[in-house]
């Protein structure tokens, strides 16, 4: 209701479509329900955690993001929430990675039961967003990450979990990421995250036992996920699994699998 008085108020259009009224019209919603799926970049950071998408980084989902993270259109971190939401969803209900339980990921591949989720649904879901460059988020005046994080663990929580947002991470002084490619991007990014403690001892304090997502609205090369892995499991906290609004499809992918996403890096 509050959005929607908003959107009256302010003479929002659509940021799909151009239509007056919602900042999001029903049948622009509606066409973001496709996915999500298991993804994985090619080629993969080593070691990265299974993933989950819940659309491709093309079209209206692209710009979607783009208008919510450089255009503040704070309006959209709802419905990019909910799908982010889902994204989480799929990987806490499929447990295993993107190759099943006797792929590389899941309990009987070869790389053991680093994929699964041996806990259940009743632990508690931590979702972590990946940090932004503090100069980022002071020129763009918000934190688009947190903010789908925020509304994603609301929804998560209508669907029966008990989900909290909570910024476990920091990043060090990097480079814009703009125009690097994948292996300069995990260059770039290399050891640059870390936990601070202050946020352990509060987490400590709000669950026991939990299950860590990282969170993030775009996956490209996976460089930056798996510095956020990284740091996390040096902390003794070892995430379930990625998920993300949307990821970068590939551009020859002949060898995709049915249902799959891979990615490269964007070319725009």
């Amino acid at each position: 209701m509050r959005a929607a008085l908003v959107d009256l108020v302010t003479g929002a259009a659509c940021a799909g479509c151009g239509d007056p009224g919602r900042l999001l019209c029903a049948d622009c919603r509606a066409g973001l329900d496709a996915g999500p799926w298991p993804t994985r970049p090619t080629p993969c950071p080593p070691g990265l955690a299974p993933a989950w998408a819940a659309g491709e980084y093309a079209g209206l989902l692209r710009t979607l993001l783009l208008g919510h993270k450089e255009h503040q259109q704070l309006g959209l971190a709802g419905p990019l929430g909910e799908l982010l939401a889902d994204a989480v969803h799929a990987l806490a209900a499929d447990g295993c990675g993107p190759d099943g339980p006797d792929g590389p990921d899941g309990p009987d591949g070869p790389d053991g039961p680093d994929g699964c989720d041996p806990d259940g649904p009743d632990v508690p879901l931590v979702l972590v967003p990946v940090p932004s460059r503090p100069a980022s988020t002071r020129s763009r005046g918000h934190d688009p990450t947190y903010a789908l994080v925020r509304h994603a663990a609301r929804r998560l929580r209508r669907l029966g979990y008990d989900a909290l947002p909570h910024r476990l991470l920091r990043v060090g002084p990097v480079l814009d990421q703009a125009g690097l490619d994948a292996t300069e991007r995990a260059a770039n990014l290399a050891g640059s995250m870390h936990c601070p403690g202050g946020g352990l001892v509060r987490l400590g304090r709000r669950r026991r036992a939990v299950r860590l997502v990282v969170c993030d609205d775009v996956l490209t090369t996976g460089a930056t996920a798996r510095e956020a892995q990284r740091a996390l499991t040096a902390v003794g906290l070892p995430p379930l699994g990625i998920a993300v609004v949307a990821a970068t499809r590939r551009r020859f992918t002949a060898n995709l699998q049915p249902g799959s996403l891979a990615m490269s890096r964007p070319t725009d």
